[in-house]
């Protein structure tokens, strides 16, 4: 099983290696401009697992009132350069510490895939305790199941460990948690891809996908 201990300090570590990295543009952007622009605002907004604050509580805080969460101290000192002004809690996504009904929409990019297995449904039924009811969110994980570690991650000389439940798993942990899922997208490595590289897939049918990641947008039944 996946240390949070050891995923917090060895993003402590390597934050400025990652922040490096972290494309700005890409799928991953694209399909966050999409499900921005379906939200009815004024909206508030949790990305959870905010690491750098780039590129995405960036993009989200120029159109509403977003709140970073993040375990790592030193990724919201980077945060706080990027997102001047912006909302930041340290905290861990496995203890949402917000109210009920708190947020009109969540996200959750590339930090999902650091939750333990057998953590991941109370997560998801965390997002639905902060969401208000008919509240968004946008996940990703993994198409397929996978748990390990990569010992020079980044060529950090860091081990970074990851628990991937996998498509199929996520969407039945989503809709045990209470949402409905309206799409889902196989989509390129972000830390790859130069803006091309996404697909639009039937969320029955996600485990099916040749894409190494799989996005979900998702709606909190009322």
């Amino acid at each position: 099983m996946v240390s949070r201990e050891r995923v917090r300090r060895a993003y402590d570590d390597l934050a400025d290696v990652y922040a490096a990295q972290r494309a700005v543009d890409g799928p991953g952007m694209e399909l966050l401009g999409e499900f921005v622009d379906t939200l009815e605002g004024p909206t508030r907004i949790l990305d959870a697992g905010c690491g750098q604050g780039t590129p995405v509580l960036e993009r989200l805080s120029e159109s509403a009132m977003a709140v970073g969460l993040d375990f790592s101290r030193e990724q919201l000192r980077l945060a706080a350069d990027s997102v001047p002004g912006g909302a930041l809690v340290q905290g861990d996504m496995t203890a949402l510490p917000f109210e009920s009904d708190s947020f009109d929409a969540g996200v959750a990019y590339w930090s999902l895939i650091h939750v333990p297995n057998a953590t991941q449904p109370a997560v998801l039924e965390a997002f639905a305790r902060v969401l208000r009811p008919g509240g968004r969110l946008l996940v990703c994980d993994g198409t397929t199941d996978w748990a390990g570690e990569n010992p020079d991650w980044l060529d950090s000389g860091i081990e970074m460990s990851w628990d991937i439940a996998g498509a199929a798993t996520t969407r039945d942990h989503l809709e045990a948690a209470g949402f409905a899922i309206t799409d889902a997208w196989g989509v390129e490595d972000t830390l790859e891809a130069d803006g091309a590289g996404y697909q639009r897939l039937e969320p029955t049918a996600v485990a099916d996908n040749d894409f190494p990641w799989t996005f979900f947008a998702a709606t909190l039944e009322e």
